[in-house]
């Protein structure tokens, strides 16, 4: 069966078409400035040159006919007819506590979804408006939801409720909901069988860093705990994001700033984290150079996200009562071998070891790397996530 993956934004849509008997990607392409000036579409197909096309796309269901006509197309495409997709699975980023596991998309489905979009606002209404494209020009194909949010809703109630009055849980459904889940659960399994192990036989800390990031603890294949919180903001600072900070901030910065909650709202999501103290970039890569060079915002960019990641994996660990491994994903995780090896000395008190040609080899070659000395106590790994074969698989094993 081919499966296609859809993960639509505001704006764009990303996708890949799937073959479930090798999980290869037959091709993967996107969608952007969809309703915009100047939109476009790239394809691209293991042996063939890039399909580009300089397209205006008024919404996301002329979006959906284009890459419909792109895999198809007797030059660029892959497949024969749209038949030959067997169904469509979808990134649907918030569930909230609707959705623990993956499902076949319904008109109920949407509805709570659409419900969820008060805790979602950029991520739900646009995951939407991809499912309804598909269904317009698809037809009977089956769609599948798989949520970002599905997988932490293991947590317990102590990890997921905040400290404020129990009434606004039960009247606003206000806890952590966490985010990423698709990753963390796909880096997790993998680990395990990189480890010769079973899911629920192991302690693991999964790192997604990346221009958002976050960490989870899971605890015997379930997630445990998890950085993110009730929206993307909390957690470790991010790209743009603040991250956790005092919560009095807010109304002090209202008070001397004049500041509205749209304004607060702004600053926390799109203002802040690695480019509000660098005043430069939200990119790590350009803070990776600064820091070479000895730009003193940049070095206070790096401590920063160095001191978080050890206090909240050293604060998993204690909070599992042990570790057998820390895995590092996402564009920072995968590809930044000097935070790896900060984090690791810093766990250098309960045995952890790096072996540093492991840790350099891994950034140059982007494949799965146990880079943990041979004596260490926990693994350490690098796992490039894979976000669209998990959605894949959810989708297959709900339709096949």
């Amino acid at each position: 069966m081919k499966i296609l993956v859809i993960n639509a934004g505001s704006s764009s849509l990303k996708y890949q078409l799937i073959d479930m008997n090798n999980d290869s990607v037959l091709a993967k392409g996107l969608c952007d400035r969809i309703g915009i000036e100047g939109g476009n579409f790239k394809q691209k197909v293991p042996g063939k040159e890039d399909y580009v096309l300089q397209v205006h796309m008024n919404n996301h269901e002329d979006a959906v006919k284009i890459v419909v006509d792109a895999l198809t197309d007797k030059e660029h495409g892959v497949i024969s007819s749209m038949a030959e997709i067997g169904a469509v699975g979808h990134r649907l980023v918030h569930g909230a506590d609707k959705f623990s596991k993956s499902v076949i998309i319904n008109e109920e489905v949407i509805d709570i979804v659409r419900e969820c979009s008060v805790l979602s606002p950029l991520h739900n209404p646009a995951n939407l408006t991809g499912v309804k494209a598909c269904q317009e020009i698809m037809g009977d194909i089956p769609q599948v939801g798989v949520f970002d949010t599905g997988f932490h809703q293991t947590m317990p109630d102590y990890a997921y409720l905040y400290p404020i009055p129990y009434k606004y849980y039960e009247k606003y459904k206000i806890r952590r909901y966490g985010f990423h889940g698709t990753s963390h659960r796909y880096v997790s399994l993998r680990a395990a069988e990189m480890l010769g192990k079973k899911p629920e036989d192991i302690k693991i800390v999964t790192c997604h860093l990346g221009n958002g990031s976050s960490i989870a603890a899971i605890d015997g294949g379930k997630c445990l705990d998890t950085t993110m919180g009730m929206t993307p903001l909390e957690g470790i600072m991010m790209g743009t994001r603040s991250g956790t900070i005092d919560p009095a901030i807010i109304p002090f910065l209202m008070e001397k700033e004049n500041m509205t909650a749209k304004d607060i709202d702004k600053m926390l999501n799109k203002e802040s984290g690695i480019l509000g103290i660098s005043e430069k970039t939200s990119d790590n890569r350009d803070i990776e150079q600064g820091a070479k060079a000895g730009d003193a915002r940049c070095q206070l960019v790096e401590n920063m996200l160095c001191h978080q990641l050890t206090k909240y994996v050293g604060g998993y660990i204690a909070a599992m009562g042990g570790c057998d491994a820390v895995v590092f994903t996402g564009g920072i995780g995968e590809n930044n071998p000097a935070y790896r090896k900060r984090v690791a000395e810093k766990l250098g008190f309960m045995g952890v070891k790096i072996d540093d040609e492991k840790n350099a080899f891994a950034k140059l070659n982007g494949l799965e790397v146990d880079i943990s000395a041979a004596d260490t106590t926990a693994h350490i790994l690098v796992i490039p996530t894979n976000e669209e074969l998990m959605i894949a698989k959810d989708t297959y094993e709900l339709v096949k």
